[in-house]
């Protein structure tokens, strides 16, 4: 390999900073303390996701160019491709690389697993190395780069063997980059061995993302480990932390790239409404970007979530998928947290934050279809309904007047009814005398014949104030709570059971009122805008505040939502399998048999049991919000502009340095031209960036501008793979390099069988 030239000159010596830092209090981890940084890699391939599988034609055709030879076959459509540059061609060159390695897979799988993973492995891994190699100086004649220890044995075979992405030979330091921060249990397996074998050596794993628990746990038993081994040594074994973004780049093509309607005004109000592929071939219709792609690769089901996991894993030799794989994504905490770039004919951009899942291979995320869906949804029916019908009411009184008929049609209506149930079913369970808080409750209620008593209440759920933040031509969603409200209410629906019953007076009503709103109603409420039972109701919410920032926004100036808004027509955004048969009237009927029988009777140190009764509702009817200051803004909430920026265009972002995941998307501007087959990138100067806005914010409301065009220090540069600017400094010949007299005491030890050899590789491997 060649030295790093972006000074325009070779360095002849290794810089006096050249390196990673350490922890200045000792710890065997370090952090850079600077803001996240982008990075871009090639990946064409996935300019062609709207590909279906193969028909009988495709398949005839695709095997057509050398019949008999699947691999000279698909070798002769690649020239034909890079020649004439048609995505018709490139088509078949694609098709005809799956017949000729199937592996028994579907087309999806194979596209996803295997030819999109295999450019990664072959890009994004370079690019990566080619930034660290930049941003820590990592030239001259002390680092080699791409070098494979052997392990030799009597005979002279090559038993196994252990790649690192550098080695400082001054220092004698094995580097392993990894840019989704993941690392290889049969990696740590070998760098034990070579440990006991080379004892003068060191070891530095270098992550793009914060290191899990899991993988923290590794380093640190791998430093114990060589630490019992050279007594004395002082963290053999490090881990450093270098927050980066990484950005493909893909150039869409109409007709053979993927463009789906989540979020896209101008491709609604026909058909089911459902994900599609290249059939979405109008211009202002369909949406891409990192979170399509994150959703449409996550499982339905746990099951087939963990099969993705596993094809994916097995094709990611370089750890390049994003943090957790297709599984990393927690999706049930998946919620709208910006929107952004109104204007005619432009669509919309979007984030949505999302937690990383804590144990992707063994629980990956799934469900990432569903909850996209029902965010896009929810956000045109908050659209195209008048904000008198955002309301639900389970009242026994009332079986007429539970909600909206054009309300009940949608997963928004059914969302919210449901929700109320579920809060009904909280609010008894809360009430539990065998928990610590419920036998508080009941000791605090005021008696009536000698035992605790309170009458039938009213609960109901709505909006508390949105935080929320008007700037860079959108909105941020920072904070979507809801309240619960509780006040006491007579019914005249009689209640079965009539031990349970019992009749206080107005001021025992009013003090179990108070007993109930200082101790019960804060614990569920608390339950409500944290607990997974009400995931879905929060979705639903981010997306009401973000349809209210758009109707505010299309009143000032048309956008492309315009013919959607109180048009009172839901037809587009109908219940959705599973719950395409779901019915408000048999939700009514089941909630009044509790209502009339109980669903918890309690036993509350007296000989009669206890019956509780409660009625409620759900009402978004109002959506208020709360616009922060810049400054707060800044302060609480530091980088999240960027962030948000980097979501659009970043597959793996994570907020600042936590495990909080924001991904986005929008309109995906595309034209006729192929990208290209394999990546052939160019270097070219990485720009800076202050990370700021380009225009200043006002507050409240921002002159409207498209976020999105911002990058963050060498977010538009062009990382190499394989180039002068890329590489870490190459001395030498490319001969094998011997480490016997480094590790004769440690052959002895082993008894003289198994020799160690370190080896310069000539190329990167293949995906």
């Amino acid at each position: 390999m060649s030295t790093l030239s972006n000074l325009g000159r070779t360095e002849a010596t290794t810089p006096r900073n050249s390196g990673f830092p350490n922890d200045p209090l000792g710890s065997n981890f370090s952090k850079w303390p600077g803001n996240p940084k982008n990075y871009n890699y090639d990946l064409p391939g996935q300019a062609y996701d709207g590909l279906p599988a193969p028909s009988a034609a495709d398949k005839a055709k695709a095997l057509s160019q050398v019949p008999g030879d699947t691999t000279k076959n698909y070798e002769k459509w690649k020239r034909i491709a890079n020649a004439s540059g048609d995505p018709a061609d490139r088509k078949y060159e694609i098709y005809a690389r799956f017949f000729n390695n199937t592996e028994g897979r579907t087309w999806d799988d194979w596209f996803n697993n295997r030819y999109i993973v295999g450019q990664m492995n072959n890009s994004k891994g370079a690019a990566f190395e080619g930034q660290l190699v930049r941003d820590f100086r990592l030239v001259g004649p002390d680092w080699l780069c791409e070098v494979t220890v052997d392990l030799i044995d009597a005979n002279g075979h090559v038993v196994d063997s252990r790649r690192y992405d550098a080695y400082n030979t001054k220092r004698g330091e094995f580097h392993e980059f990894k840019s989704n921060s993941e690392l290889k249990n049969k990696q740590i397996a070998k760098d034990r061995k070579i440990a006991r074998l080379m004892p003068d050596k060191t070891f530095r794993f270098t992550g793009a993302k914060p290191f899990s628990e899991n993988d923290r746990k590794k380093i640190d038993n791998f430093n114990r480990y060589v630490k019992r081994l050279r007594p004395g040594a002082v963290n053999p074994v490090r881990g450093n932390q270098r927050i980066y973004n990484s950005v493909p780049r893909t150039k869409p093509i109409r007709g053979y790239s993927r463009y789906d309607r989540w979020f896209a005004p101008g491709c609604q109000g026909s058909g089911s409404g459902t994900t599609t592929l290249a059939s979405l071939s109008s211009p202002g219709c369909g949406t891409r970007g990192p979170l399509n792609e994150r959703v449409n690769n996550s499982g339905r089901t746990p099951a087939e979530a963990r099969r993705i996991q596993a094809s994916a894993r097995r094709f990611d030799s370089r750890g390049v998928l994003p943090r957790g794989g297709p599984g990393g994504v927690d999706f049930t905490t998946l919620e709208l947290r910006y929107v952004g770039g109104l204007g005619k004919g432009k669509g919309m951009q979007y984030s949505m934050r999302a937690d990383q899942q804590p144990d992707p291979d063994n629980n990956p995320g799934y469900g990432g279809k569903a909850a996209m869906q029902l965010s896009s949804d929810a956000m045109f029916t908050w659209l195209a309904l008048t904000p008198d019908k955002f309301w639900v009411n389970l009242n026994p009184d009332q079986p007429d007047r539970v909600m909206d008929t054009a309300f009940a049609s949608t997963d928004a209506g059914r969302v919210l009814l449901e929700a109320d149930l579920q809060m009904k079913h909280d609010f008894f369970k809360t009430m539990d005398p065998k928990t610590d808080l419920g036998r508080r409750f009941w000791a605090a209620l005021p008696q009536v014949d000698g035992r605790p008593c309170f009458s039938s209440i009213r609960n109901w759920i709505e909006p508390k104030p949105a935080k929320v933040r008007e700037q860079d031509g959108g909105i941020y969603i920072l904070d979507a709570p809801l309240r619960l409200k509780s006040v006491q209410q007579d019914f005249g629906t009689q209640l079965g059971g009539g031990e349970g019953v019992c009749h206080p007076t107005k001021a025992q009503q009013l003090q179990a009122q108070a007993v109930i709103n200082q101790m019960i109603v804060p614990a569920v409420e608390k339950t409500i805008n944290t607990a997974p039972q009400y995931a879905d109701l929060r979705r639903v919410y981010t997306s009401r505040v973000a349809a209210e920032y758009i109707r505010r926004t299309d009143a000032q100036h048309p956008t492309d939502f315009h013919r959607f808004i109180n048009s009172n027509n839901v037809k587009a955004w109908p219940l959705r399998a599973p719950h395409q048969n779901w019915d408000q009237d048999a939700l009514f009927r089941k909630y009044r048999k509790i209502f009339i029988n109980g669903e918890f009777k309690y036993n509350v140190n007296t000989a009669r049991g206890v019956q509780v009764m409660i009625v409620g509702g759900v009402d978004f009817s109002k959506a208020p919000k709360h616009n922060i200051t810049n400054a707060r803004f800044n302060i609480e909430n530091r980088d999240l502009d960027n962030t948000t920026r980097n979501s659009v265009k970043s597959d793996d972002t994570s907020y600042r340095d936590t495990d909080t995941l924001y991904l986005g998307g929008g309109p995906a501007t595309a034209t006729g031209g192929d990208p290209g087959g394999d990546p052939t990138p160019t270097p070219k100067p990485t720009p800076t960036h202050t990370g700021k806005p380009t225009h200043q914010p006002t507050t409240p409301a921002p002159d409207p501008t498209t976020p999105g065009g911002h990058t963050s220090g060498g977010g538009n540069g062009q990382p190499p793979a394989k180039d002068p600017s890329g590489d870490l400094a190459h001395t030498g010949s490319d001969t094998p390099i011997g480490l016997i007299s480094g590790i004769a005491a440690a052959l002895a030890a082993a008894g003289g069988g198994l020799v160690w050899w370190m080896r310069r590789r000539r190329t990167a491997p293949e995906g």
